[in-house]
């Protein structure tokens, strides 16, 4: 069975840094697309960033310059930087695997996916 367990979250004020982790387990990591996608009471869930097994990468537009995705196959490690990070951005941040690659918008479809882990940025 696939897992996904993140970690890494957080509080921070305003302009302040988080990176977040997944750790994968359970399949072959280094095929499988993985992705951020993030919630929050009242809004919509939104795809964040996504990561293809040749490294390429998409954002969301809102987070662009900001944030980065990144992996480590060698880890099974999926990680996601995130700077300048602005009170808009708090939410329940969810990591997401899949065969298939998809936008960051497609995050959202990905079938397998962890708990998540808070990060709440206050101003």
């Amino acid at each position: 069975d696939v897992q996904l367990v993140e970690s890494g979250g957080g509080s921070v004020q305003a302009g302040g840094s988080l990176r977040l982790s997944c750790v994968a387990s359970g399949y072959t990591f280094s095929s499988y697309y993985m992705g951020w996608f993030r919630g929050a009471p009242g809004k919509e869930r939104e795809g964040v960033a996504v990561i293809g097994v040749l490294g390429n990468t998409d954002y969301l537009d809102s987070v662009k310059g900001r944030f980065t995705i990144s992996r480590d196959n060698a880890k099974n490690t999926l990680y996601l930087q995130m700077n300048s990070l602005q009170p808009e951005d708090t939410g329940m941040y969810y990591c997401a695997a899949d065969q298939l690659y998809g936008t960051c918008r497609d995050v959202l479809d990905f079938p397998a996916r962890g708990q998540g882990t808070q990060v709440t940025v206050s101003s």
